[in-house]
């Protein structure tokens, strides 16, 4: 069972990994790829030390890049290991996913090999999973393709929390390794293509060169690219795509050239692809293929010219990221929902109330006869009183537009909460608190695994149960608590007693009838409360309710 707070941590990685990924797309040189992706390692993946091997053309390995050190840096870096003790450590390490580790115990077989590497003397390990200074974790990075062309290999050291990495931080480590493979290939393509403008501007004779050179490098990259009209009334029209784009869209190139991006775009997407710049422009976002669905792409621009003082076109470098953006969504996933019952977990359910209040409770104007009226009402925020509680507060000259605290409130509606006893008519934001009853004297009495089968199926039929846009989450153990929007007192009583009703049926696991019953407890969101007053109130209200049913089942007895 997962801690409170791991989900939180995980999604704080979630976020620096994606910072650090992000990064790669901005570097401007293969020196610069090549420095960013050692940075990105000490920086969101949670290494002090971390070294990029590069593949040299001749197939020995340079250390290129360094991060964490700067004397280890000064010592290692521009060294070169020999591509054999290079496949030697990748052939004998253990196999984590596409990552490989040597632990100390055997690694001592490698100090005498010409490996450059940095490390230091350390203690035992005091517990099973503790990393040793000499333990050695390795990332290959490969091209993308069949072929599998082995482009450098990642070295890390020294985890900051002591210990070797987990699956979690194993699959953000070989998931970044991935992406760096291909900003590597990126950022050697870019400089290949840069290469070859420059030749075109300079003579003609390079310029015919470098017209072959552009053509093999468009029609042969491992990744789409496109080239289109700038300017004119066919702006953004697609002069030529290339083969790894129109397979990529499952478009033929002869029909690719009738669009633009603007007629494939998503169309949640089009202010994004408006808001990118034509020259230098990036975004991500979905592009249509031929049968209908959608893939991400990073979607990078740059101006090039047909001749010296001739018309300007505009190259479209289109990457496909359907599965970074898949692993985002699924590591985006896992930190915001329950493992075991899919539902929402206690750190998305205290998102989803906080984004629905403000700081500054909702004014609850006075109904007896004052000086604003026979009503009771102020003519004007600006100069009256309102009442909140046993709190009075003046609005004298108050800046509404500028309030703080959850946004302006011409923008913001407060969360109320309807009067239990008089309906008024007023309807406000809902949380009901669920605690199963009898669920211990099952786990105790059947095991874990029929407690599980019942979490699951208490959590479908609280789903079932509610309306599309209401929220059933799992706050950990045997406690739920859904958020239902719109209702009036009477409303969510009702809707707690048709829950409790469909709970207690009997739920049948491996053959057997147990049976659970629920305990509910009715609370308000309003503003001016925090999430966790709110879930207390709700709370308390559960507990209330548990012991006078317990009291009457007694009389009862």
């Amino acid at each position: 069972m997962e801690t409170e707070s791991e989900p939180y941590v995980r999604l704080a990685t979630l976020r620096q990994l994606h910072q650090v990924v992000a990064n790669l797309n901005t570097a401007r040189s293969l020196a610069d790829t090549l420095q960013t992706v050692a940075d990105g390692v000490t920086a969101g993946l949670g290494y002090e030390l971390a070294c990029v091997n590069l593949v040299r053309p001749d197939g020995d390995l340079v250390v290129a890049a360094f991060s964490g050190s700067p004397a280890a840096e000064a010592l290692i870096t521009g060294r070169v290991g020999s591509r054999a003790s290079w496949e030697r450590r990748l052939s004998m390490g253990e196999a984590w996913g596409e990552l490989r580790f040597i632990p100390h115990t055997e690694g001592w077989v490698l100090i005498e090999d010409d490996v450059p590497q940095w490390h230091t003397d350390g203690p035992e390990p005091r517990f099973e999973d503790e990393w040793h200074p000499r333990d050695r974790l390795y990332a290959p990075m490969y091209a993308s393709g069949s072929g599998r062309e082995l482009l450098g290999v990642i070295s890390v050291d020294r985890p900051r929390n002591g210990r070797r990495p987990g699956p979690w931080g194993q699959e953000a480590l070989q998931m970044y390794a991935s992406q760096a493979a291909i900003a590597i290939s990126n950022a050697r393509l870019r400089a290949n293509m840069q290469r070859a403008l420059v030749r075109l501007e300079r003579e003609q004779q390079a310029l015919r060169a470098s017209e072959e050179s552009f053509r093999q490098a468009f029609e042969y990259a491992p990744s789409g690219m496109a080239i289109a009209e700038m300017g004119g009334d066919q702006h953004g029209r697609l002069l030529r795509a290339n083969d790894a784009l129109c397979r990529l869209l499952g478009r033929p190139s002869s029909v690719m050239r009738r669009y633009s991006f603007a007629d494939l775009v998503h169309p949640e997407d089009i202010g994004t692809l408006l808001r990118t710049s034509a020259e230098g422009g990036r975004a991500e976002l979905r592009l249509a293929r031929r049968d209908g669905t959608y893939v991400w792409v990073s979607l990078r621009n740059s101006v090039v010219a047909d001749t010296a003082d001739g018309p300007r076109f505009l190259l479209t470098h289109v990457e496909d990221i359907e599965e970074r953006k898949r692993h985002e969504l699924q590591l985006a996933h896992r930190a915001s929902h329950d493992a075991l019952t899919g539902l929402p977990n206690s750190a998305e359910l205290r998102a989803r109330l906080s984004s629905r209040l403000c700081s500054r409770p909702h004014a609850v104007r006075s109904t007896a006869a004052g000086p604003h009226g026979a009503d009771g009402y102020a003519d004007s925020y600006d100069s009256g009183e309102y009442e909140y509680g046993e709190h009075a507060y003046r609005g004298d000259g108050f800046d509404f537009d500028a309030a703080a605290d959850g946004g302006a409130y011409d923008h913001h509606v407060h969360a109320v909460a309807p009067d239990s006893e008089v309906d008024d008519g007023t309807k406000g934001l809902a949380v009901l608190f669920c605690d199963l009853d009898g669920f211990k004297s099952i786990n105790d009495r059947f095991g874990h695994h029929t407690g599980d089968a019942v979490l699951i199926e208490v959590a479908r039929r609280l789903t079932a149960g509610v309306r599309d846009g209401d929220t059933v989450a799992r706050l950990g153990g045997d406690e739920f608590v859904v958020l239902a929007d719109g209702l009036g007192a009477a409303d969510a009583a009702d809707l707690a007693v048709r829950l409790r009703n469909a709970i207690i049926p009997p739920i049948r696991v491996d053959g057997r009838a147990v049976r659970v019953g629920a305990s509910f407890g009715i609370g308000w969101a309003e503003c001016g409360m925090s999430v966790e007053e709110v879930l207390n109130s709700a709370d308390q209200r559960m507990y209330i309710e548990k012991r006078s049913r317990a009291k009457v089942h007694r009389r009862a007895g």
